[in-house]
């Protein structure tokens, strides 16, 4: 009966298969508010954006209202919608309110959008005759300066998020094992679609699988390091064309004694790919991942060519970016290759 394949650690798309819970100290996320924001999602996000700005304009609205109302403004508006003033002087004529044409809770939450907004319609106004609505036209200014930084730089942050600019960054479907200077690679294509490249471009790949160690201590997902080459040296990558990137299986590689029979049957494995750099345009670091696992490993193949030279310029063929070929490869791990080299 055949096993239960493993779920993966890391989704094709760089998504991290993990879910994080029962985190008891909640209030560690509150300490770091931006960034939670920035985590959130988009509905989330406009929510609390709408809510930010309402809740404000609701709450200065009832102390505009307050205000009038202490200062008996409301009372003279209605006075004077009943009883209007027929001359130019009077004792309603005389009366100054706080804020002009404040007549309910509505007007005055009328008013606070205005100040907040900036808008300033010009049917009311505040006057000389209170300090103290002076005092809270300047804190809502303030308070409103304030949400309109926060809110604006967060939704300018996620608009330009680093894992947007790795969309574009492509791997290639499967991966392939195959000789390459009489040893056997691990071989993948990576390529970019963008033509403003990526800077300090690095690469570094993992192996995840379930150890056990001498003392029976299980690791569900033990990440080991292996070593990367690729055409230009070290782990800095050209990206200005897809590049195949390949891992040489020696003796010091986790994959040195799998073959193509008991490849398949190595459900506990997953390679994960890392590529990291600085994006040319905005300066921001991006970071794109993949993995494979056994069954998306073909042995005996080889990626087939897809740069060639058309009228002076280097022409790349992403049709064929994850096409391969077989080509003659042993059928044993690279440890029995090596033994039988030396025995040679």
């Amino acid at each position: 009966r055949a096993r239960e394949r493993r779920a993966r650690f890391v989704g094709k798309n760089g998504a991290c298969n993990v879910a994080h819970k029962n985190i008891r100290e909640q209030g560690r996320f509150l300490q770091d508010v931006f960034t939670t924001l920035v985590d959130l999602k988009w509905p989330h996000t406009l929510l609390i954006f709408t809510m930010s700005f309402l809740c404000s304009w609701l709450l200065f609205g009832m102390v505009w209202w307050l205000i009038a109302f202490a200062h008996g403004d409301l009372d003279h508006s209605t006075r004077l919608q009943r009883d209007p003033p027929e001359g130019a002087s009077g004792s309603l004529d005389s009366f100054v309110p706080c804020v002009t044409s404040i007549h309910s809770f509505t007007s005055a939450f009328l008013f606070s959008i205005e100040v907040q907004v900036t808008i300033g319609f010009g049917g009311r106004m505040v006057t000389e005759e209170c300090p103290a609505a002076i005092l809270v036209l300047i804190v809502q200014n303030i308070v409103g300066l304030v949400i309109n930084a926060i809110m604006l730089g967060c939704i300018f942050m996620k608009t330009s998020q680093a894992h947007r600019r790795a969309e574009t960054l492509i791997f290639s479907k499967h991966a392939v094992i195959a000789l390459r200077e009489g040893k056997l690679c691990f071989m993948l294509r990576v390529g970019d679609l963008r033509k403003s490249m990526i800077i300090s471009a690095t690469i570094r790949m993992q192996v995840v699988k379930k150890t056990a160690s001498l003392e029976g201590e299980v690791v569900p997902l033990n990440q080991i390091d292996i070593q990367m080459e690729n055409p230009v040296g070290g782990n800095s990558i050209f990206l200005v064309s897809p590049l195949i990137i390949y891992h040489v299986i020696d003796k010091n590689s986790p994959l040195y004694d799998i073959s193509p029979v008991n490849l398949h049957h190595h459900e506990d494995l997953e390679i994960i790919v890392i590529l990291e750099g600085v994006v040319e345009t905005t300066g921001i670091t991006t970071q794109a991942r993949t993995s494979y696992l056994a069954d998306e490993i073909l042995w005996g193949q080889r990626f087939v060519p897809i740069v060639a030279e058309e009228d002076g310029r280097y022409s790349v063929d992403y049709s064929k970016f994850g096409n391969t070929v077989k080509v003659p490869t042993p059928s044993c791990t690279a440890r029995q290759l090596e033994e039988d080299k030396s025995i040679m």
